[in-house]
């Protein structure tokens, strides 16, 4: 007999048409709920016995919970329960410190630090004339050690010494602070889905056409002046964004924003 797991009762059944890969979606909900994260789950021709469909549609069920954050793919190695979504509250906290609020240990790998001149986008986002110069930071920002998100950050420059400072402090905010004299005093963040591309999946350790999380940060200084504008793409499986605002007060101005770690 067909396993049935978590489907609908019969008389939800005759009312719709529940897709079999769905079916064996929830099958699979069932099979890993409360499997500890780094389970390996069975074969695909494994759970195709046991739910006595094909292996295509076992695929697909497994895809779908690859996307929902639920199974992560290791290639040559097989599928295992995945790790809990990271929750990031927005939008006046640093990637380090959120991580860090649940209970991971940030990290990050220099993938490139240089002075160029600012393109169109960048002139656009920090208000800029033409041909000014910019440091360009490009990083691979990790929780536990995992891929989670590659950040490309544009600061305006001329900034001497650039990567020295970011290696003395360890932050991009810090060393704009310490360093340089460049205090954030409020910032906005621009969130909207992206699939990732070649580059993006080898650099995560995703499948291409993964889901992903398309943050633009902007961050302006006291005078309303950008100081910063980050592109970010975030992992789908493993981030979700949360804000949160009081409405019995005022939203938190520019003097609560805290100048952690970014």
């Amino acid at each position: 007999m067909p396993y049935r797991g978590r489907n609908p009762s019969p008389t939800a059944e005759a009312a719709m048409k529940v897709p079999k890969h769905y079916q064996v979606k929830r099958a699979l909900l069932d099979l890993i709920e409360g499997l500890d994260p780094q389970t390996a789950i069975p074969t695909e021709r494994e759970l195709a016995e046991r739910f006595a469909t094909s292996r295509t549609t076992v695929r697909q069920a497994i895809a779908a919970l690859v996307v929902d954050g639920r199974l992560e793919r290791t290639q040559g190695r097989g599928t295992f329960v995945a790790h809990p979504k990271l929750m990031r509250v927005r939008p006046l906290t640093s990637f380090s410190q959120d991580v860090q609020t649940d209970g991971w240990r940030p990290g990050s790998v220099l993938l490139g630090c240089a002075q160029v001149t600012a393109d169109d986008q960048v002139r656009a986002a920090l208000q800029l004339p033409p041909g000014a110069a910019v440091q360009r930071l490009d990083r691979l920002r990790t929780a536990g050690g995992d891929p989670i998100a590659h950040e490309i950050a544009h600061v305006p420059g001329p900034l001497p010494d650039f990567e020295e400072r970011l290696t003395e402090h360890g932050s991009l905010y810090v060393t704009m602070r310490e360093a340089y004299g460049l205090h954030i005093a409020a910032v906005e963040d621009t969130v909207e889905t992206a699939l990732a591309d070649p580059v993006e999946a080898n650099l995560l350790g995703v499948e291409t056409g993964l889901p992903m999380l398309l943050i633009h940060r902007t961050a302006w200084d006291s005078t309303g002046r950008p100081v910063e504008w980050t592109r970010s793409v975030f992992r789908g499986d493993r981030f979700r964004f949360v804000a949160r605002h009081n409405l019995l007060e005022p939203p938190a101005g520019a003097a609560g924003h805290d100048e952690g770690a970014s």
